[in-house]
C-alpha cells in the first residue's frame, strides 16, 4: 500500500489491481451510505407520519439531515487532517449505526427527528472522510479513476435510494429504511480495518468550538430560509428575510474567526486559492441542477407529459445513472491524458444545451426520445466533480486535504439545497401569475406527490398542464442557468493538468 509521503508524489509508481480492490471497497462503501441515507427516506415519510403523527413536522426529518452533514463535513475534514482519518472514520460509522437504530425506535416526530441529527453528524463524516482517503492513499495520476468512481456511487445510491426505500416501507414497514444500515455498516466496520492507518501528526491542536458554533449559525438559517423560499409566500417575506440576515452576519463572523483562530475549522486563506474557490462554486452549481432537475421532474413527467409512475422511474433512470457513467469515464481520461479543466469546460456547455432544448421544444419531443436526451445532460454533468475533487486536493496539499475535501462536500450540499429553492421558487411564482388556483395545486403536488392528481376534475387537471409548461420552461433555463456558472468558472480554472 502507498504511503501519505508517496501519496502526495505524481511520480509515485501507480496503484496495483490488487491494491485498487483493497481500497476502493473500504471507502465506497462508507459513501454509499451517507448518501443513500439522504434519498431512502423520502419515501417512507407518509408512513413516518402516519405513524407518528405531526405531519407539519414530517419534512424536517429529511432537512434535519441535510443540516447536520452539512456542518459535520468541515469538522471531520479538519480532525481527520490532524488525528488521522482512519479512526474519524471508525467514529463516524458508530455514529451513523447508533442514530439509525435510534430513528427505527423513535417513538415520536420530535424523537425522530433528533435522531436525524445524529445520523447526519455521522454521515457528513463519512462522506467527507471517504474523499479524503483516498487523496491520502492514492497517487495524484491515478486519483481520477477513484474520484470518478466515488462520484459515480453516490449517483446510483442517490437513484437506488428511493426504489428501495418504497420496497422496504412497503413489505417490513418504515423502520427498515433505518435497520438496513446495520448489515451494511457491519460491513464497512471490517473493510474499513484494511486502510492505511497514519499516525497522529503530533502538532499542538486546539478544537476551533467558536467556528463551528458560527458554521452553524451560518448553515443553519441559510437552509430554512432556502426551504421557506420554495412557496414564495408573502407572508413568510419577514421569517426569510431574518433568517438570511442572521446567516450574513454568522458568515462574516465565521470569517473573521478563522482568519485569527490558531487551528481554523476552515482554512480560509487556503479556500481563498483561485483554483479551489472556482472548484467549490462549481460543486455548487453542478449540485444544484442535479437536485432540482431530479426534484421536480417527476412532477413534469406525470403532469405534462402523462407518464404514469412506473413509466417515471424508467424515464428518470437516464437522467441519473448517467452521471455515474460520465464521471468513470472522465476519470479514466484523466488518468490516460492528466488533463483536467477540459472536460467540464464541455461538459457544462452541453448540459446548459441539453437543458434549453427540453425547455424550449420539451413537449414535443416523444416521450421516447426523452431518455437520449437525458442520457447526454447526464453524462454531461458527469464530466465535474472528479475534476473538482482532484483539483482541490491537489491544490490544498497533503496538509490540508480533508478540509479542502470537505469544502467541496460542504459547498454541493449548500448548492444543492439553493437549487431546490431556485426552482420551486421559479415554478411558483409563474404559475401564480397565471393563475393561483393552479398554484396552490401544485405545490398540493410537491407536498403530497403526483397522486394528488387522482382526486381532481380533468378539467382542472387539463389547465395545470397549460400552466405548468410555461412555469416549467422557467425552470429548465434556471438548471441551464447553473450550468452556464460552471462552465466560466471550468474555463476560468488556473489548474488545469494533474501534473
Amino acid at each position: 500500500m502507498l504511503t501519505p509521503a508517496q501519496a502526495a508524489d505524481p511520480t509515485a509508481p501507480t496503484i496495483t489491481l490488487a491494491q485498487f480492490f483493497k481500497v476502493f471497497p473500504s471507502v465506497c462503501l462508507p459513501m454509499f451510505l451517507a448518501s443513500v441515507d439522504q434519498t431512502i427516506v423520502a419515501t417512507a415519510l407518509p408512513n413516518i407520519a402516519g405513524s407518528l403523527g405531526d405531519v407539519e413536522r414530517v419534512s424536517w426529518v429529511v432537512v434535519a439531515y441535510l443540516m447536520a452533514t452539512t456542518i459535520a463535513a468541515p469538522v471531520y475534514g479538519k480532525l481527520g487532517d490532524v488525528l488521522g482519518r482512519r479512526r474519524l472514520l471508525f467514529i463516524a460509522l458508530t455514529l451513523f449505526l447508533v442514530a439509525s437504530v435510534l430513528c427505527a425506535l423513535a417513538p415520536t416526530m420530535l424523537a425522530l427527528i433528533g435522531a436525524r441529527v445524529l445520523q447526519g453528524a455521522g454521515g457528513g463524516g463519512l462522506m467527507t472522510l471517504s474523499q479524503a482517503l483516498v487523496g491520502e492513499i492514492v497517487p495524484p495520476r491515478e486519483r481520477p479513476r477513484f474520484q470518478g468512481y466515488l462520484a459515480g456511487t453516490f449517483m446510483v445510491s442517490s437513484t437506488f435510494g428511493p426504489v428501495a426505500g418504497g420496497w422496504l416501507t412497503q413489505h417490513f414497514g418504515w423502520a427498515s429504511v433505518f435497520y438496513v444500515n446495520l448489515p451494511l455498516g457491519a460491513v464497512a466496520m471490517l473493510l474499513a480495518f484494511r486502510l492505511p492507518n497514519r499516525r497522529e501528526v503530533g502538532a499542538k491542536f486546539r478544537f476551533d468550538w467558536l467556528g463551528i458554533g458560527l458554521l452553524a449559525g451560518f448553515v443553519i438559517p441559510l437552509l430554512l430560509a432556502l426551504e421557506r423560499a420554495q412557496r414564495l409566500s408573502v407572508a413568510a417575506v419577514p421569517l426569510i428575510l431574518g433568517l438570511v440576515a442572521l446567516a450574513i452576519v454568522s458568515l462574516w463572523l465565521l470569517i473573521r474567526q478563522e482568519r485569527r483562530a490558531a487551528s481554523p475549522l476552515i482554512p480560509v486563506r487556503i479556500l481563498a486559492m483561485p483554483s479551489i474557490w472556482r472548484c467549490d462554486a462549481m460543486a455548487a452549481c453542478v449540485g444544484a441542477g442535479i437536485v432540482g432537475a431530479v426534484t421536480f421532474m417527476p412532477i413534469y413527467l406525470q403532469v405534462v407529459r402523462g407518464a404514469d409512475p412506473a413509466m417515471v422511474g424508467l424515464l428518470l433512470l437516464p437522467l441519473t445513472a448517467g452521471i455515474a457513467l460520465g464521471s468513470i469515464m472522465t476519470g479514466r481520461l484523466m488518468v490516460k491524458t492528466g488533463r483536467t479543466a477540459i472536460f467540464p469546460s464541455i461538459g457544462q456547455p452541453i448540459v446548459a444545451t441539453g437543458w434549453a432544448v427540453l425547455a424550449f421544444f420539451g413537449p414535443s419531443i416523444p416521450l421516447t426520445w426523452l431518455p437520449a436526451l437525458f442520457i447526454v445532460i447526464s453524462v454531461a454533468t458527469g464530466t465535474t466533480m472528479p475534476v473538482v475533487q482532484l483539483t482541490v486536493q491537489i491544490e490544498a496539499g497533503p496538509k490540508n486535504l480533508g478540509a479542502a475535501s470537505a469544502s467541496v462536500q460542504f459547498t454541493r450540499s449548500i448548492g444543492a439545497a439553493l437549487g431546490t429553492a431556485s426552482v420551486g421558487a421559479v415554478l411558483f411564482a409563474v404559475l401564480a401569475a397565471q393563475d393561483p388556483v393552479v398554484a396552490t395545486l401544485f405545490a398540493d403536488i410537491v407536498e403530497r406527490g403526483p397522486a394528488v392528481l387522482n382526486t381532481v376534475t380533468s378539467e382542472l387537471r387539463a389547465n395545470l398542464s397549460a400552466d405548468i409548461i410555461g412555469a416549467f420552461r422557467g425552470a429548465f433555463l434556471t438548471i441551464a442557468g447553473f450550468s452556464v456558472i460552471a462552465a466560466v468558472l471550468a474555463w476560468s480554472l488556473p489548474a488545469r493538468r494533474i501534473d
